[in-house]
């Protein structure tokens, strides 16, 4: 049985020669968290995967496990299971003997050994490929056998490095639900390093977005997608559209806004005030079709693509900027050049100072 484990991360900093790759970076991951480290390549998040592992010593700041600190605690003695980008499997070994691998270093009893391997296996469903060697496995599956090698020591902590990188598009689907399953079976805490939104989105319970060394914002995917705490969160995370703007008045009921295509209304904000200049941002899918007695705009369809499901367009504004709106199940066709007045929900703009 694997016992609750929470990570504090107490204003890490990490410097590699001049460099400053984390800067006073502070994360609690709560007990039994799928939690999630996203960004883009050099953001410090892999840095902060291998300090809790203990590969990497920090220059500043703390790390606990529950109540137990871990500076200068080594990794053979933190109870971490992890699982690289690459696997490492040993390829000379078969796919049971790759998953004890990791017990008879602990030196734990071969009839114990046995059990933990075929718990874990079956943890995975590869318990019918134990006599297997890695080559004749697919990528889905070799996959599978590094899980299997990281549960079988009860880790306190699960630590994935990209897991599904090397995986197809159609494989990677179906591996984030098998890694939401084992997740929700082994009730592991596991922080999961990746720079693929989608696989963040889909699978976390909640999210760290970091840039340059820094926490841009910790939320759940719904927060973190639908109220960002800055233009790149909103940026990194999907697609969103930016419509120059100032502040024409701001209280507790909202905030109404002037932009060249308009005037706008929007939920209230913290910090912002009247007579600021300021960011007006919305997803493509939070664009309406049609009238509305706010925040409407009057636009030209500039382009569209049609992908089935959904119908994208590109649209003109009068002052000659574009927005990106998408149509769900689309039922008729706008011709570039066709006039289009959209408009959007005051609950949808993001409002960013400038």
């Amino acid at each position: 049985m694997t016992f609750p484990m929470r990570v504090s991360i107490r204003n890490l900093t990490k410097r590699f020669g001049s460099a400053v790759v984390l800067r006073d970076v502070s994360i609690e991951v709560h007990d039994r968290e799928l939690f999630f480290l996203l960004g883009p390549s050099g953001c410090g998040k892999t840095t902060l995967l291998r300090i809790i592992a203990g590969f990497y010593q920090p220059d500043a700041g703390e790390l606990f496990f529950a109540d137990r600190p871990m500076m200068g605690v080594p990794p053979q003695h933190r109870n971490t299971g992890m699982v690289f980008q690459n696997y490492a499997l040993w390829p000379h070994l078969t796919v049971a003997q790759n998953v004890a691998y990791g017990l008879e270093a602990r030196g734990v009893p071969a009839r114990a050994r046995e059990h933990q391997v075929r718990e874990a296996l079956e943890t995975v469903q590869m318990t019918a490929f134990s006599h297997r060697s890695p080559a004749e496995l697919s990528g889905g599956q070799q996959q599978r056998v590094a899980l299997a090698r990281a549960l079988v020591v009860r880790p306190d902590v699960l630590l994935l490095d990209e897991p599904l990188s090397n995986l197809d598009a159609k494989l990677r689907l179906e591996m984030r639900e098998e890694i939401r399953r084992i997740h929700d079976a082994s009730h592991v805490t596991t922080i999961y390093v990746t720079h693929d939104q989608k696989e963040s989105l889909s699978m976390a319970d909640r999210i760290a977005v970091l840039r340059d060394g820094t926490i841009e914002q910790i939320g759940t995917p719904r927060q973190v997608y639908c109220a960002p705490a800055s233009r790149f969160v909103a940026d990194f995370i999907g697609e969103a559209n930016w419509i120059e703007a100032h502040v024409v008045a701001a209280s507790h009921t909202g905030l109404e806004l002037r932009a060249d295509c308009g005037l706008f209304t929007a939920s209230p904000r913290k910090g912002i005030l009247p007579g600021q200049p300021v960011w007006l941002g919305f997803r493509p899918e939070a664009v309406r079709f049609g009238a509305q007695s706010s925040n409407m705009l009057g636009t030209v369809v500039a382009r569209t693509h049609y992908l089935g499901e959904i119908e994208q367009y590109l649209l003109g504004l009068p002052n000659g900027g574009t927005i990106k709106a998408l149509e769900q199940n689309p039922m008729q066709t706008r011709a570039p050049g066709t006039p289009l007045t959209v408009h959007i929900h005051p609950d949808n703009l993001f409002v960013m100072p400038r």
